[in-house]
């Protein structure tokens, strides 16, 4: 079994670094960095690959075969 690859599109790199120096502008630049490393760390840990994730419960994406993560209870990341 080969690792998983797993690749930052440049639109989701971009929507990082907008959301970061949003936060940044707001007068929290270590918030700002704490955001960015929280982040890529989340999306390193996709790279596991024994790791099986539940397929999406969207239709939709559960037909495509996307497994669905959760970030931060919140968001849901397919791939």
């Amino acid at each position: 079994m080969g690792k998983r690859k797993i690749s930052i599109l440049e639109n989701a790199a971009t929507a990082v670094a907008e959301i970061a120096f949003f936060i940044e502008s707001e007068g929290m630049p270590d918030t700002a960095k704490k955001f960015v490393d929280e982040a890529f760390n989340f999306f390193d840990k996709l790279r596991i690959e024994f790791v099986e994730h539940r397929l999406c419960s969207y239709k939709r994406w559960r037909e495509l075969g996307y497994q669905c993560v959760h970030y931060k209870n919140k968001y849901v990341v397919a791939f």
